[in-house]
């Protein structure tokens, strides 16, 4: 008999109640031992781009590990962006990344939106990925959307800026209020506003598509989940990702870290080192 991944949860629950080049830097003096050198894949969220991973690449690439960022389409800093794509352009051209690469048993990361994207990659190239790992990220059932997953409010707020037209057709960005209390929460306030000047509008679409994923729950991958404690992008309570998320993973390592959404700015390097114990053998 087969059981599946949610089979498995679910019956333990009731019986216990595209954009930076790969590189590779090792510490000096340090021999590189390749049996635990790993290829990462970092997916960013909403608001960013590849770039933006770069203080958490760096101890990475330090420690041995190879680390690839790839910009997501829609995404990015500059004017000439089609932002009006929609989340199968945003998977396409991640899957191209890896193609083109030909990258192979790597470790693949996604963060909040990011997490919507590795999923259906895990279905496209189910025998590249070694282990999946989402950081505080959404986990989609198949039909779902971000904005069907998400509190009220958030679907009134982007749906008031898209109208608005200030970022140009089909963009939305946080506002600032909104950034530093619900996602910067654990910075000071000038970390909050230098880091709010490095994102970049976001394609809405990308947050309103219902995502087909008809296999991935089936899938065998092995998938971690990294759960920043302060992290209240979603707000406590039902729409909190711990653990409504790392429920539908079924069989996962939960890797728990302090800190709120946005560790890649305000802890990078403890976050770094969450990575690698999230996507370990």
């Amino acid at each position: 008999m087969t059981i599946h991944r949610r089979q498995f949860m679910q019956g333990a629950g009731a019986a216990g109640a595209l954009a930076t080049a790969p590189t590779t830097v090792l510490a000096a003096g340090t021999p590189k031992q390749e049996a635990n050198m790993t290829t990462f894949v970092l997916i960013h969220g909403a608001w960013h781009y590849g770039a933006l991973w770069e203080d958490v690449a760096k101890p990475l690439r330090k420690a041995g590990h190879t680390v690839h960022t790839p910009t997501l389409a829609g995404n990015g800093p500059g004017g000439n962006i089609d932002r009006t794509v929609g989340h199968s352009d945003a998977v396409k051209s991640a899957v191209d990344y890896v193609v083109e690469n030909d990258l192979k048993d790597f470790v693949l990361l996604g963060h909040s939106y990011g997490g919507t994207i590795i999923s259906r990659m895990a279905e496209e190239l189910p025998d590249r990925i070694r282990r999946l790992v989402y950081w505080n990220a959404f986990v989609l059932n198949d039909g779902e959307s971000i904005e069907s997953v998400s509190p009220p409010h958030y679907k009134q707020l982007m749906d008031a800026i898209a109208g608005s037209g200030a970022y140009g057709p089909g963009a939305v960005k946080l506002p600032f209020p909104v950034w530093r209390e619900a996602f910067m929460n654990d910075a000071d306030l000038a970390l909050a506003q230098k880091t709010y000047e490095l994102t970049t509008p976001h394609p809405l679409r990308t947050l309103t598509d219902r995502v087909a994923l008809k296999s991935f729950h089936e899938l065998k991958t092995p998938r971690s989940y990294i759960n920043c404690m302060e992290d209240i992008a979603m707000p406590p309570g039902d729409f909190a990702w711990h653990p409504r998320f790392t429920a539908r993973l079924g069989l996962c390592r939960l890797v728990q870290m302090p800190g709120g959404h946005e560790a890649c700015f305000t802890n990078p390097e403890l976050l770094a080192a969450k990575i690698v114990e999230a996507g370990r053998d």
